[in-house]
């Protein structure tokens, strides 16, 4: 213990999961230190500058904004004094193959409308899944999102629930069930790919992101993602905690009675601490952090054994002009779906199309580029590591038919508005952010690695070692990845 009795936390990784627990430890009265091995805060949330331009790294649908105002609220603050969130409005546009669109909106009406153009015999087929989606949702988020999952008895309680909702068939088997249409099928399955879910393998109860997004609506923060960043270290510092960045972790410290003792850092400084929290990658954390004769539970073979999520491809770029008509957030439909997923997840190879899903942020906030020009990422699923892909030499070529795609079906001129590209591949989640195979969600969200079977938030290893994001329950993430610093919160309650 610290001086006056406090505990002192050291929490390691500074993405929004990161965050989100030093403020709430910090709030609890802990010393609190949080280290981040790169320059900056944010993890997948950091934000690249590039010739004027500013684009935020990864999450970008912002949903269930009272879990941002909620840790202002420890420290008696007001979240609108330091971010501001604005509605996005549709929430997505998607296009199809087949050259038809649809506006997903927030609003039950304009969203019947929309459905009701595009395939009149599936209006009440939605409003029967609607109702189905809100039930998954009242169990799978509304009563256990921040709760622990680091008992078999917290786990066997909830079977009843899950039997009853058929949480063992897929989010496209649901779907598919009330919604005849093709299209709509796809336009109503998607979302557990934004959790690194295959929609044909990701169960049910991930629908409840559907819900999620209908109940609170989405959101983006004006100067991007990264100002949520911006605020949230602002406000753990002005409470009292540190930041240290450019402070990779080298090893977890285990004392001889099995509980955690602090961190080493990359550099060869020592940190003593009371709890360890990891917001980094349990799988990396196990493999290579923490010492195998302290691992009883999670040796080498167990962890090598979890099935990582799908890597991502994300190509960023400028342009000298504006798209005035371009959606925020547009989904890309390619020609294939089941058969593209499958190439993803399971036959782990590159295929010749894609889907892809286009963030066009000064449609709402145009300072992030220069006046009369547009900044953009443009997001791909592709293989993780454990595929065959040479990224090093495929990287470049891939992104050039990414934008090739793109100028046919959605930015025309597009090849001679470019004032600026890069882009990031599995390689890069591997090396920026230690992320096992590359993966862009950690563990693949299937029944078998969701909950109680998913990384504890609690380790059965090292009393006093802790995990949050990702890695962890509740999953991936925004309200994930937040959510897992309640659960974290609550385990130390009890």
């Amino acid at each position: 213990m610290t001086r006056r009795g406090r505990a002192r936390s050291v929490v390691v990784g500074a993405g929004l999961g990161g965050l989100a627990a030093a403020i709430r430890l910090r709030a609890r009265g802990d010393d609190v230190v949080l280290v981040e091995a790169l320059d900056q805060p944010g993890g997948r949330a950091r934000t690249f500058r590039r010739d004027g331009y500013t684009f935020d790294a990864g999450p970008t649908v912002i949903t269930a904004p009272y879990l941002l105002d909620e840790l202002f609220a420890l420290a008696g603050r007001d979240r609108r004094d330091y971010v501001s969130l604005v509605p996005v409005d549709p929430f997505y546009r998607i296009l199809f193959h087949d050259g038809a669109t649809f506006d997903y909106h927030g609003d039950e009406e304009r969203l019947l409308a929309e459905i009701e153009r595009l395939s009149p015999r599936d209006v009440d087929g939605y409003r029967r899944l609607a109702r189905v989606a809100e039930r998954i949702f009242d169990v799978g988020y509304t009563r256990l999102a921040d709760q622990p999952f680091d008992r078999l008895s917290t786990m066997l309680r909830v079977v009843p629930d899950m039997v009853r909702l058929r949480s063992h068939r897929s989010v496209y088997a649901l779907v598919a069930e009330h919604v005849r249409d093709e299209r709509l099928r796809q336009a109503l399955t998607f979302e557990p790919l934004l959790v690194g879910g295959h929609p044909f393998r990701a169960s049910s109860i991930y629908l409840l992101i559907h819900w999620l997004e209908r109940k609170w609506g989405v959101h983006f923060a004006l100067g991007g993602t990264g100002a949520i960043v911006s605020a949230l270290a602002r406000l753990l510092e002005e409470m009292g905690g540190e930041l240290r960045l450019s402070a990779p972790v080298e090893r977890i410290l285990v004392g001889r009675g099995g509980a955690v003792e602090g961190v080493r850092l990359a550099c060869g400084e020592t940190l003593r601490a009371d709890r360890v929290v990891c917001n980094a990658d349990p799988t990396t954390v196990y493999a290579q952090l923490v010492d195998a004769r302290h691992r009883r539970v999670h040796a080498d073979r167990r962890v090598a054994r979890v099935r990582q999520s799908m890597g991502l491809f994300v190509g960023y770029f400028g342009v000298d002009r504006a798209y005035p008509a371009l959606a925020h957030h547009t989904i890309v439909l390619g020609p294939r779906y089941r058969g593209l997923l499958d190439d993803i997840f399971v036959r782990r190879r590159l295929a010749d199309d894609f889907s892809l899903y286009l963030h066009a942020p000064t449609r709402t906030d145009p300072s992030l580029a220069p006046p009369g020009h547009d900044a953009m990422y443009v997001l791909s699923p592709v293989p993780n590591l454990k595929a065959d892909v040479d990224w090093t030499r495929e990287g470049a070529a891939y992104f050039d038919r990414v934008l090739d795609a793109l100028e046919r079906r959605v930015l025309p001129g597009l090849g001679g508005a470019l004032t600026t590209r890069f882009h990031m591949t599995p390689l890069d989640f591997a090396r920026d952010l230690r992320s096992a195979d590359g993966a862009a969600f950690g563990p693949e969200p299937l029944l078998t690695q969701s909950a109680w079977f998913r990384y504890h938030n609690r380790s059965p290893d090292v009393d006093g070692l802790y995990f949050v994001g990702a890695g962890t329950h509740p999953g991936a993430g925004v309200p994930g990845v937040l959510s897992s610093a309640k659960v974290l919160e609550r385990i130390l309650d009890r």
